[in-house]
C-alpha cells in the first residue's frame, strides 16, 4: 500500500497560500500600497476597474527596484525588509513577510515595470501561476508600477464568493482612504473606471483630513497629541454631537499601520462614557506609537491583528488620554427653546463672573472638565497664578468631603466655608455671587454667556463616581471613624454578597469586620456618608450592585461605585445653604467629566442669554 502523505505541488501550496493573504481585490491593493509607501514613494497611484475584478494598478516614484531583486520579488518568502530573526521583534516597515506578490502572482496575470535610479532603463516581467511570460527591458521613470489583472481567474471558487461591486469597491476605497490618512505627506490619486475618487495633494494631518472628509466634519473633531516615554497617541476625536450611527469611521494605526483592535475601540467608547446616545459610536483618528519591540504584527497574514506586551497598560493610556481631551473641552449641554420644546447643543464655551461684573479677559478660564477651578477659585486669581491653582485645586478638592456632618447645621456651615475659603483665593464676598436653590433640588447659578443650572443630585453622584473610582486605583481611601460602631444585620445572600466585595468597600472608605451569622460592624464610613445613615446605604449600594449586576456586563469595580455614588449622594428634596452649593459645583468641575452622571443623566444645561432675551422679546 503506497503512502497517504505526499507534498503539495509548488502551484497548488501557493494558491492555498494565496487565499490567506489576497483574500478579496482590497488586500491586493492595500499590501501593493504598503509596498509603494515602504519604497518611499512620494506619490501614489491607484487605478480600479470593475471594483478590482478585472484591473488593480498601483504606480508609484518610490526607490524602484534592480533587475535581480525584480526577479527575486516573487518568490515566496523574499524580502528586502528583513534578514534575521531580531530584525522580526523590531519591524519598522509596513511589509516584511516576503509573500504580497508571490500570493498575488499566484491567482492572477501580473505585471511588473520598475527601475532604480542608478538604471538607465527599467525592467518589465509578465507573471501567471508562479511562471514567467516575459522577461525584457522598458523605458520608465524611477519607481514600480504594478497591473494585476483577472484576480482569482484561477480560483473559480474564491471569485465566484466576491461581493457586489459597490460591496468590493467600497471596501477598496476604505484602504486607500486609511493609507492616505495615515500619509498626509503622500500625494495620491485613487480612481475606479475612470472616475476621480480620491486627489489628494501633499497637506499636513489637519488638512488631510479636511480634503477627505470635508469641513464640516473636520470642525466637529477635536485635535490632540500625548506623548510619553513608553507610548504616545496622536489624532482627533469628534464631539459627542457628531458620533456615527456605526463603528465604520473608526481610524486606528499602530505606527502608522493601519489595525483593528477590540480592544482599543472600547477604551475610547468608554471614555466617552454617557456623553453618546444609545446606538451612537465615536469617529475617531488614532495613532499610537510604540516601541516595536513592545508589539507583534506577525499574528495574522493580513497584518491588520496586533498583540501588545501589556495590552492593560495601553487601554488605560487610551482611555485616559481621550478622557483628558473630551475633558478639556466644553460640552455642557445649552437649552434653546423653539416651538415650546427643548433642544440642546454643546457649542459654547462657559465662562463664570462673580455676580453681575464680568471678569476680565485675562483671567477668563473655560469651564471644561479639564479646567478644575470653578467659578470660585476663578474670581480673585490672575493669569499669572492660574497655573498655580491649577495644580492645588484638584489635590485639594479631591480629599475634602463636599458635606461635612449636618447634624449641627451651625456646624456644617462653618466648616463648608472654611473648606471654600481655604482651597480658594477668596473674600468673604464670594457670599454675594448669584447662585441659588429651587424645588430643593436644582441650583441655579449665573455665567457670563446666560444661566447655568445643575441638578444636584446628578453632581453629587458624579463627584462620589469619580472619588470612588480614583480610590480604587490609588488604593487610598479616605475613612470617618465611627464613635459608636454600628451593627449590620443582612440576609445570607446579601451578607455572602458584602462579604465578596468587602476589599473593594474598604478602598470606598467602609471600615467593616465580619462577625459570623449574617452580621457585620461597620466601624468607619467614607467622608461622604452622613452619620446615622450608613445602615440603609450599605444596604442601598448592595441592592444597587444586584441590579446593575443583572441588567449589565460592567466589571465588579465600577458596578460598586455607581451604585455607592448613587445611594449616598443627596437626594431632591434635600435642601441647601449658599456655602454647601458653592462647595458642590467647585467639586463638580474638579471631576473629569461633569457633564453626565454615571447613569448618563445631564448634570449641566446652559440657557445662553440671547435665549432669554428672544423668549422676552428683547432686542438689546
Amino acid at each position: 500500500m503506497g503512502a497517504k502523505i505526499h507534498i503539495m505541488q509548488p502551484e497548488l501550496a501557493n494558491r492555498i497560500a494565496a487565499g490567506e493573504v489576497v483574500q478579496r481585490p482590497s488586500s491586493a491593493v492595500k499590501e501593493l500600497v504598503e509596498n509603494s509607501l515602504d519604497a518611499g514613494a512620494p506619490k501614489i497611484t491607484v487605478i480600479v476597474k470593475d471594483a478590482g475584478r478585472s484591473l488593480i494598478q498601483v504606480v508609484d516614484n518610490g526607490d524602484g527596484m534592480a533587475e535581480d531583486d525584480a526577479l527575486l520579488a516573487f518568490r515566496r518568502h523574499a524580502t528586502s525588509k528583513i534578514s534575521s530573526a531580531q530584525d522580526l521583534e523590531n519591524i519598522r516597515t509596513l511589509g516584511f513577510r516576503g509573500e504580497a506578490l508571490a500570493s498575488i502572482s499566484a491567482v492572477a496575470q501580473v505585471e511588473l515595470k520598475t527601475r532604480i535610479a542608478a538604471d538607465d532603463v527599467g525592467t518589465l516581467l509578465r507573471i501567471e501561476g508562479d511562471t514567467v511570460k516575459e522577461h525584457s527591458k522598458t523605458a520608465l521613470e524611477r519607481g514600480t508600477t504594478i497591473i494585476v489583472r483577472n484576480l482569482f481567474y484561477n480560483t473559480p471558487a474564491r471569485r465566484q464568493f466576491l461581493k457586489t461591486d459597490h460591496t468590493e469597491l467600497k471596501s477598496i476605497t476604505d484602504v486607500v482612504t486609511r493609507m492616505a490618512i495615515a500619509y498626509p505627506e503622500v500625494e495620491w490619486l485613487y480612481t475606479s473606471n475612470d472616475e476621480v475618487l480620491l486627489d489628494l495633494r501633499k497637506k499636513s494631518m489637519e488638512g488631510r483630513v479636511a480634503d477627505v472628509f470635508g469641513e464640516r466634519q473636520f470642525e466637529s473633531l477635536i485635535r490632540f497629541n500625548e506623548k510619553t516615554e513608553f507610548m504616545s497617541v496622536e489624532g482627533f476625536i469628534c464631539k459627542p454631537d457628531f458620533a456615527r450611527k456605526s463603528r465604520v469611521d473608526q481610524f486606528l494605526y499602530l505606527n502608522r499601520r493601519s489595525i483593528v483592535s477590540r480592544m482599543i475601540q472600547h477604551a475610547v467608547f468608554q471614555a466617552y462614557e454617557h456623553l453618546l446616545e444609545k446606538g451612537s459610536f465615536p469617529f475617531f483618528i488614532l495613532n499610537l506609537t510604540i516601541d516595536p519591540r513592545k508589539v507583534d504584527v506577525n499574528v495574522h497574514p493580513s497584518k491588520l491583528e496586533v498583540k501588545f506586551e501589556n495590552e492593560s497598560n495601553v487601554y488605560r493610556f487610551v482611555l485616559s488620554v481621550v478622557r483628558r481631551v473630551l475633558a478639556e473641552h466644553d460640552l455642557f449641554p445649552a437649552v434653546a427653546f423653539t416651538s415650546g420644546e427643548a433642544t440642546s447643543r454643546r457649542d459654547e464655551p462657559l465662562r463664570f463672573e462673580r455676580g453681575n461684573i464680568p471678569m476680565t479677559e485675562s483671567q477668563d478660564v473655560s469651564g471644561s472638565a479639564g479646567s478644575i477651578l470653578s467659578a470660585t477659585a476663578l474670581e480673585s486669581a490672575t493669569a499669572v497664578d492660574i497655573d498655580e491653582l491649577f495644580a492645588r485645586k484638584r489635590e485639594d478638592i479631591a480629599r475634602t468631603p463636599i458635606f461635612p456632618t449636618r447634624d449641627d447645621p451651625t456646624e456644617a456651615k462653618s466648616r463648608v466655608l472654611q473648606h471654600v475659603t481655604q482651597t480658594s483665593p477668596m473674600d468673604s464676598s464670594q457670599q454675594g455671587r448669584a447662585i441659588w436653590q429651587t424645588h430643593n433640588k436644582y441650583i441655579l447659578s449665573q455665567i457670563r454667556t446666560g444661566l447655568m443650572i445643575v441638578d444636584q443630585h446628578a453632581a453629587h453622584e458624579r463627584i462620589l463616581y469619580e472619588r470612588a473610582v480614583a480610590n480604587f486605583e490609588n488604593n487610598l481611601p479616605f475613612t470617618q471613624q465611627l464613635l459608636f460602631p454600628q451593627t449590620v444585620e443582612l440576609s445570607a445572600s446579601d451578607y455572602g454578597l458584602a462579604k465578596e466585595l468587602q476589599p473593594y468597600f474598604e478602598k470606598l472608605g467602609f471600615a467593616m469586620k465580619l462577625f459570623g451569622k449574617n452580621t457585620l460592624v461597620i466601624e468607619g464610613i467614607p467622608a461622604d456618608v452622613r452619620v446615622g445613615s450608613e445602615q440603609r446605604i450599605l444596604q442601598d449600594v448592595l441592592d444597587g450592585y444586584k441590579n446593575n449586576e443583572y441588567n449589565s456586563t460592567m466589571d465588579a469595580r465600577d458596578n460598586l461605585a455607581k451604585s455607592f455614588s448613587c445611594k449616598a449622594a443627596i437626594k431632591a428634596g434635600d435642601r441647601l445653604n449658599t456655602a454647601e452649593m458653592i462647595s458642590l459645583i467647585d467639586h463638580l468641575f474638579a471631576t473629569q467629566i461633569p457633564y453626565v452622571c454615571p447613569h448618563g443623566r445631564p448634570v449641566v444645561v446652559k440657557i445662553s442669554i440671547e435665549e432669554l432675551d428672544r423668549r422676552f422679546g428683547r432686542t438689546s
